[in-house]
């Protein structure tokens, strides 16, 4: 029997609050949530306000037993799960299915792992905390509606095995959107005028008009002017300035620092995160607090002081923007601020020292700076150009810390020479750069999390999850895209002398950035004209307050999801009855040959061209989209391109070779036998040399594949090698091997015996919904 049963979400989260607990305590792990809603069908009595029918997961069944036994035996049950929703609800779940009673059941919470915060949660005990929990519920529920029945209608309405997400929706609305204004954007031109100058000691700089001509004459113009004139200068402003840190992380934050600087995702940051956290190194990694506890405002202060000295430290309480952010929690912040170094591996470490600096820096002095700015003019027509600079003049927080930018055109100032007014400067230079207008940025993970923070849609919990669901879902794909050649005038005025030439750069490379995918684009398009209220900006981050109302207890929540589901189900019967299929139809032009049109749409299995229409006498033509073509931006000349596949490359051992594109991308072929092509070739440029060098690694590979063909009479019976090891493959039945028999050793009989004993698969039904 044992007196103390401790219970948490994960396995070494309660390997470390063991190590703090003495012998009367026993730490269990529920390895997360131990009950949901069915997977299987929508799990919510709509006629009965909308009750959860929560079941206890399959694999959590032998968990749920052994925590029950263990909990009738014990004393006292301490529900030790996180401290936000999604914990607390994990607590309440705890509950319900362990049957626990109310006279010895402890709800604590802390959120850091140390002794000093276990002791003090385990003095300070409390309820679960129901308004907490009714809003997870909420959330899960009216997630759970829209999922459910918004999905099926985009399966009739656009195509099969797609899902629609409050949250995610909204999420791919925002790059849908990013992207049409980017195809959309008109450049325009300017030309950059600037001078190299030196002062009169000979010490060079440069400086820039604060204006700039739209027009190469208006560019040329202004060189003619500068090539009589004399530059003087006519104003030394200095003025101190100052910079502040940034405040300590919040979930958002981190995200969007660790992928600056660390090159990490948003669901590989909460991963790490998660790691230290449960090794009791970091506090808790959900938050949306800026906040610091006094006790570590002081620790950093004792470790800033004996580091760096007394005039680098300056404590600082960050206000916290959001409104719905608890004070009582803290930020992002090591639990021991002398431990400069922590971590279990390389990814560890790196997140680790992140946080460690960014929460030292907080609570340092700011930097100290000199910023001059120097006027220069010229004589006659000449322009004036203006000269900045910055001198460091104390360090302060930057000794340790700067917080990165997602502005790749940041410029920094340098130091300027010194200078006195009416001092004359000599010219070395002065150019005039043709420049074009860059289009809006597209999204990284760690600026679309920012973005919808700015907007207040999702919460810390949502931002990892939400772009893992939308990159799954393929609406979303991340990727590198080349940068093109660009051509671009340079007019220098030098020696007297004004000359013109031309310059290339690469520009608009991407790396790492968020496009949509054609289905994303139209599956978007359709919800905004069908769904407008679900996908509104407005609407979903209100739905989030909605949420933080019934945390508070102000707001009831089974009237909240009544007042949305009203409206919102009639809304999907009219829809589902009265609104066209959505294909993201473009009419490209005509077939010179037949005089069909020529269509680019979503098709069954993907974005595709289509010649002709199912009215037609002679059936339609169909070829399937290269992998950077797109429907909304495909040519009518690269659409007939398409049509030149299946290309013939040559013949080889007495069958011809082709190259093409099919349902999973494109592939090289020799009668029967198929391979595909690596993501970075073309089945428009490939090589019959290339073709055969691909046909011959995939037959070397299929020789490995095939341990034994018994196909002397029906069925056929297959042992092969898989992904997951060896098994047998009888018709379209799979067939595992037992461990202890050897694969190479099967006769056709001992195979089909497997096959008699094997379980029985359920087979057909409805597709439902897949999970919002």
């Amino acid at each position: 029997m044992v007196k103390n049963l401790v219970i948490v979400e994960s396995p070494a989260k309660a390997k470390t609050i063991e190590g703090f607990l003495g012998k009367d305590y026993l730490v269990k792990s529920s390895i997360g949530h131990i009950r949901d809603l069915p997977k299987k069908d929508m799990g919510i009595d709509i006629d009965n306000d909308f009750k959860p029918k929560y079941e206890v997961s399959p694999d959590k069944k032998k968990t749920v037993s052994e925590l029950k036994k263990l909990a009738k035996d014990a004393e006292v049950v301490w529900l030790a799960t996180d401290e936000d929703r999604e914990g607390e609800a994990i607590a309440w779940h705890l509950y319900e299915t362990l049957g626990l009673k109310p006279n010895n059941t402890k709800r604590i919470v802390f959120h850091e792992i140390t002794k000093n915060a276990i002791t003090r949660a385990v003095e300070n005990p409390r309820d679960i905390d129901i308004n907490l929990v009714n809003a997870q519920q909420a959330r899960r529920v009216l997630d759970r509606l829209v999922g459910f029945e918004v999905s099926p209608v985009l399966w009739r309405k656009v195509k099969t095995g797609l899902s629609a997400g409050r949250v995610q929706s909204v999420a791919v609305r925002l790059i849908v959107e990013r992207e049409r204004e980017i195809m959309n954007f008109d450049p325009e031109t300017s030309f950059r005028i600037q001078g190299s100058f030196k002062n009169s000691e000979g010490a060079g700089f440069s400086a820039e008009t604060s204006t700039r001509p739209s027009a190469r004459e208006g560019a040329e113009k202004t060189l003619q002017n500068c090539v009589p004139a004399t530059f003087t200068v006519n104003s030394v402003e200095k003025r101190p300035g100052t910079k502040k840190p940034a405040a300590p992380f919040t979930t958002s934050t981190l995200q969007q620092e660790a992928a600056r600087k660390l090159g990490f995702s948003v669901s590989q940051t909460m991963s790490v995160a998660q790691r230290l956290y449960e090794s009791g190194l970091i506090t808790y990694m959900r938050t949306d607090s800026t906040n610091l506890s006094q006790e570590a405002i002081n620790s950093a202060a004792a470790e800033i002081r004996s580091a760096y000295g007394d005039q680098y430290s300056k404590s600082h309480q960050f206000a916290t923007k959001s409104d719905n952010a608890q004070e009582a929690h803290e930020a992002i912040r090591p639990t021991y601020m002398n431990r400069h170094e922590a971590g279990a591996d390389r990814n560890q470490e790196r997140l680790y020292e992140l946080i460690w600096k960014r929460t030292i820096a907080s609570q340092m002095s700011g930097a100290k700076l000199e910023r001059t700015t120097v006027k220069i003019e010229g004589s006659g027509d000449a322009p004036t150009f203006t000269a900045k600079g910055e001198v460091l003049v104390f360090d302060g927080f930057l000794k340790v810390y700067l917080e990165g930018t997602d502005d790749e055109n940041e410029e920094q100032a340098g130091m300027l020479p010194r200078m006195t007014e009416g001092e004359e400067l000599a010219v070395d230079r002065i150019s005039a750069t043709e420049c074009f207008t860059k289009h809006p940025p597209r999204f990284t993970e760690a600026s679309l999390v920012k973005k919808l923070e700015e907007l207040g849609i999702g919460r810390p919990s949502t931002y990892a999850p939400t772009i893992s669901t939308i990159l799954a879902r393929n609406y979303v794909e991340k990727t590198e895209r080349p940068g093109v050649e660009h051509n671009y005038e340079v007019m220098t005025m030098e020696h007297g002398t004004v000359r013109s030439k031309m310059a290339t750069e690469i520009t608009g490379a991407e790396k790492n950035k968020l496009f949509p995918t054609d289905i994303g684009m139209v599956v978007t398009d359709f919800l905004v004209q069908e769904f407008g209220n679900i996908l509104d900006l407005h609407f979903t981050a209100n739905v989030e307050e909605e949420f933080d109302e019934i945390a508070k207890g102000r707001k009831d929540w089974n009237n909240m999801i009544r007042q949305f589901y009203k409206p919102f189900h009639e809304n999907v019967e009219d829809v589902q009855e009265n609104a066209d299929r959505a294909t993201g139809e473009r009419v490209l032009g005509e077939d010179p040959k037949s005089g069909r049109p020529f269509i680019a749409r979503i098709g069954r299995f993907g974005p595709m061209i289509q010649i002709g229409t199912v009215d037609d006498e002679e059936k339609p033509k169909f070829a399937s989209l290269r992998k950077d073509q797109h429907i909304e931006t495909i040519t009518f000349e690269e659409a007939m391109e398409l049509f030149k596949l299946p290309r013939e490359l040559g013949e080889y051992e007495g069958e011809v070779i082709k190259a093409n594109i099919g349902r999973f991308g494109p592939y090289v072929q020799q009668g029967r036998l198929f391979a595909s092509l690596p993501k970075d070739e073309d089945p428009m440029s490939v090589t019959f040399e290339r073709a055969i060098e691909l046909i011959e690694a995939k037959k070397e590979a299929d020789k490995n594949k095939f341990i034994h063909v018994f196909d002397e009479e029906d069925p056929v019976v297959q042992v092969l090698n898989g992904r997951y090891g060896p098994y047998i493959k009888i018709g379209r039945q799979n067939i595992k091997i037992p461990k202890d028999v050897d694969p190479k050793s099967l006769t056709r009989e001992e195979c089909l015996k497997l096959q008699a004993d094997a379980p029985k698969t359920k087979r057909g039904g409805k597709r439902k919904a897949k999970k919002s």
